[in-house]
Formats: C-alpha cells, sequence, structure tokens
C-alpha cells in the first residue's frame, strides 16, 4: 500500500457525541492524501460504533483498554504511516483546509513542525466569539505577549498559546526525535513542544493569522478537573523548561528564586485570606439582610 503524506491520529475516549463529527473534519480535507488512525482508548459509550460506521479505506480503528490520553497518542503515531503526522482530540474539528495550509507552511519556510491559531466552540459547535469570556481573555494575553517579544519559546514560558495536541501537525522524523508524549495528564502537548523547540528551535512555525482548528470547550473535557493538578504540572514544567536555558552555573540562584516566588504568592494568598474582615456566607444571611433592609424600610414609610 502506498505511504500517505499525512498520518492523523485520533485519540479518542467516551466522546459519541463528538468523533463522528472530527472524522468528518479529517476525510473531508482538501489535501487528501492521508491516512486517519483512530485509537478507542476503552470507550463505554458508542464511540467505537460511530468511528466504525465510516467505510472510507483512509480509516483505520483500533481498540485498547484504557491506558490514559498520552498513552493513547503514542500508540496512534506508532502506527502511522504517513512523512507528517498530525493529531486531533475526539471532540475537536479541523477546517477543511488545515493540513494543506500547515504542510505549505512547514515547506515554504523549511520547518518540522507548525501549529495555528484556534476558535474556541462550545458542545453545540457555537463559536465563544465574546472578546471578555475567560478564555479569550487567557488566549489573547498569552498571544499578545508572543507578537511582543517574538520568540516562541519565551512566549511559551508565559503560557501554551498552543492550546491543545489538536494544533500539533509536525514530520514524522521530528516525533521520532523528540520522543513520545510522557505521562502528564493535563499538559503532555505542553511538555510536547517545549521538547520540540529545544531539538529543533529554529524549525517551529506558529501560522498566527490563521485559525485552522476548533477547540471544544464543554463540561465532559478534562480542564474542568484541571484547577489544581493542572497548575501545579504547570509550576513544573515552567521551572524545568525555563532551567533548561539558564547557564549552568546560573541554575541555583534561578531555582531558589523561582521557588521562593512561589512560596511568596501562597503565603500572600493565607496573608490575605486572615487580614479580610469576616462576611456572612451563603443565601440565607443574605435573605436575613435583605429581610432587616425591608422592614426597615417599611417602618420609615409608615412613620
Amino acid at each position: 500500500m502506498t505511504e500517505p503524506l499525512i498520518s492523523v491520529v485520533i485519540p479518542a475516549y467516551n466522546h459519541e457525541l463528538f468523533v463522528g463529527a472530527a472524522v468528518d473534519s479529517v476525510l473531508g480535507q482538501s489535501c487528501a492524501d492521508l491516512e486517519l488512525i483512530v485509537v478507542d482508548d476503552g470507550s463505554t459509550d458508542r464511540t467505537g460504533e460511530v468511528v466504525q460506521g465510516f467505510t472510507d479505506q483512509r480509516l483505520r480503528y483500533f481498540y485498547q483498554e484504557n491506558q490514559d490520553a498520552f498513552n493513547t497518542i503514542n500508540r496512534g503515531i506508532s502506527l502511522a504511516r504517513g512523512r507528517y503526522i498530525a493529531i486531533l482530540n475526539s471532540d475537536d474539528l479541523y477546517t477543511l483546509d488545515r493540513l494543506e495550509k500547515l504542510y505549505d507552511a512547514c515547506r515554504s519556510d523549511d520547518a518540522v513542525c507548525a501549529f495555528s491559531d484556534v476558535i474556541p466552540i462550545d458542545a453545540t459547535g457555537a463559536e465563544f466569539d465574546d472578546p471578555d469570556f475567560g478564555w479569550n481573555r487567557w488566549h489573547r494575553k498569552n498571544r499578545d505577549f508572543y507578537f511582543v517579544c517574538g520568540d516562541l519559546y519565551t512566549a511559551f514560558l508565559k503560557g501554551n498559546f498552543m492550546v491543545t495536541t489538536s494544533n500539533l501537525f509536525m514530520t514524522a522524523e521530528a516525533a521520532r526525535r523528540v520522543g513520545p508524549f510522557c505521562s502528564l495528564r493535563y499538559l503532555h502537548d505542553y511538555d510536547f513542544i517545549f521538547r520540540m523547540l529545544t531539538v529543533f528551535p529554529d524549525r517551529v512555525r506558529y501560522v498566527a493569522d490563521e485559525k485552522l482548528l476548533y477547540y471544544r470547550i464543554h463540561g465532559g473535557n478534562t480542564l474542568s478537573e484541571a484547577a489544581i493538578a493542572g497548575r501545579q504540572q504547570d509550576q513544573q514544567l515552567i521551572k524545568k523548561y525555563l532551567l533548561a536555558v539558564v547557564p549552568e552555573r546560573s541554575r541555583g540562584y534561578v531555582e531558589a528564586g523561582f521557588d521562593r516566588l512561589v512560596e511568596l504568592e501562597r503565603e500572600l494568598g493565607e496573608v490575605r485570606a486572615l487580614s479580610a474582615p469576616p462576611s456572612p456566607r451563603g443565601v440565607r444571611p443574605a435573605v436575613r439582610q435583605l429581610g432587616k433592609a425591608l422592614k426597615i424600610w417599611i417602618n420609615k414609610k409608615r412613620t
């Protein structure tokens, strides 16, 4: 069988509502020279049934017992036969010209990895277009910092404006040299792009003027679980990749300063909590206060 130009890997888990649209967005690409590898990570819903309902010969489906996302992606990459590899989470969507445009970006700039800007959508596919929506503010802040500093590695220390594993497009050779995705549950994509930038410091491209990925934000994805664990992993990664670019003789200073800044942030939170005046909590105290205010107002009206 002829090797495809691009292998797309979809790690799928319990996304029966979204995986069909994800598959459609790959099979409908303007660049048709591709294979689609779906690795079902032990789904207990109809995910496998939905995927196996497609008859396109470019699609290959594999089932495994649950092993978490990073292992599922690694298995998909190991099965890939294409010269380029792209990843798409089973609840996200490609624009129909995504692969063509990122392939062209890599070819024209001699890049081995490329990613684009993204469009955040909800569970129904509607875009979060309010500029004051919290995620949009976060993403805009990180993008703006990149435009100011002009350096990808520096900008990623500020925040992961690649956003998701779904945004990765790379040569198979680059994927092999960078190595498998690590076991961080929430930030394996963040760790991977840092390693890509370390191995290929001048050959990663951000296609900033193109929004080529629909990134789905909904109650079922792991972001809702990541408030604490994700930030702890974030601290570890920032420290690791900050120290990686510091001269060895200075790393002790930077590490000590970084650790102290983290401690100070925690201590400041504790001090503020202790210093804040006590306030009634819950609905009942507020209702009681409202009742008292109404009584005073009524009595004033009567006099």
